[in-house]
């Protein structure tokens, strides 16, 4: 009886590692574009094995004390704006990719969106106003749409710390639209402070961790960077009882790709390929195996596959690179 019991302790600790694999979710952040998708955009991210898209629309704030969001216009790209969201979506979840709607910020000149902050009463109440109407309209689009995630901010750091009465109540309103899964994509260094992870149903971080000063950081170099930050990502999932998205990851094919990984500055372009593969490398192994972690969607992935990225790439897109292999490989496991 007692070695019946042990095989069977056995097998159900087999199958619940089969199912913590299974359910991973392995996705593309899928960049917005001036046209429409088809199949042949969505082959591509079929073939690297990913079972999820981030989809991304956009609004606009002129500066950071701006409290105006400008979406849904027509001098936005087809992808940024509902109309092409809602056909992205529509392609994507036809070959059976599930879907993240993640709208989004832009701050002119690319300023960090985790800074937006009013000068004033008055203006607070601008923004709230602005930004309900921005994320209220995304939430019917994803429950009219049956978006599996939906991402109610991205990187909004002072805009929370400052209202934080605000966001409460405005998870209430999305949940009274939307049915589905909610998360908030928090900053590396934001997500340990995020007041409002009870209420939803991932802890969602940008996980742009500083792994390495080297210039090609090698894999076990990483693994040991990692060991600072994993406990603490792992506390704050204990502490709300609640799965780690990474709701973006990735590294640049850049030198120093593990030092400061949220760079996106145009003056480093020295193309490593081997760092981008070895830093990725590391994340995988750090994280993908924990049935605490739910996964996480690759930053960034373009519709015109066959002009993107390439060796002699230095941005963040895997696309056409060595890393490209490896991630086809990891979201392959069962």
């Amino acid at each position: 009886m007692k070695r019946f019991k042990l095989l069977f302790l056995l097998l159900a600790l087999s199958i619940q590692s089969c199912i913590t694999q299974t359910n991973k979710i392995n996705g593309v952040s899928f960049v917005a574009s001036g046209e429409a998708i088809n199949d042949n955009h969505v082959k591509p991210v079929i073939n690297l094995n990913a079972n999820y898209a981030a989809i991304m629309p956009f609004g606009y704030i002129k500066e950071l004390s701006n409290p105006d969001i400008v979406f849904n216009t027509d001098r936005q790209w087809f992808g940024e704006s509902k109309k092409g969201a809602k056909q992205y979506i529509a392609t994507l979840k036809a070959k059976h990719i599930k879907i993240m709607l993640k709208p989004q910020i832009w701050v002119w000149r690319g300023e960090f969106t985790g800074n937006i902050e009013m000068d004033s009463e008055a203006d607070w109440k601008t923004l709230e106003a602005s930004y309900s109407k921005f994320i209220l309209e995304y939430t019917e689009l994803a429950q009219e749409m049956k978006v599996d995630i939906l991402c109610i901010g991205t990187e909004l750091e002072k805009f929370i710390d400052n209202r934080p009465d605000y966001w409460f109540s405005l998870i209430e309103k999305i949940k009274s639209k939307y049915k589905g899964k909610l998360t908030y994509a928090a900053n590396w260094d934001e997500f340990k402070r995020t007041p409002f992870w009870s209420k939803l149903d991932y802890i969602g971080v940008d996980a742009y961790f500083p792994v390495s000063n080297s210039k090609t950081p090698t894999v076990s170099e990483c693994l040991e960077g990692w060991k600072a930050h994993k406990p603490v990502v792992f506390e704050i999932s204990k502490k709300h009882d609640k799965p780690i998205l990474f709701t973006e990851f990735g590294y640049r094919s850049v030198d120093y790709s593990g030092k400061e990984p949220w760079k996106s500055d145009r003056s480093m372009n020295q193309v490593n390929l081997e760092a981008q593969t070895n830093t990725t490398q590391a994340l995988f192994e750090t994280f993908w195996k924990e049935d605490w972690f739910a996964g996480g969607f690759i930053w960034k992935w373009f519709h015109n596959y066959e002009k993107s990225g390439g060796e002699n790439n230095s941005r963040f897109t895997p696309q056409n690179k060595p890393v490209e292999t490896l991630i086809r490989k990891q979201y392959s496991l069962k």
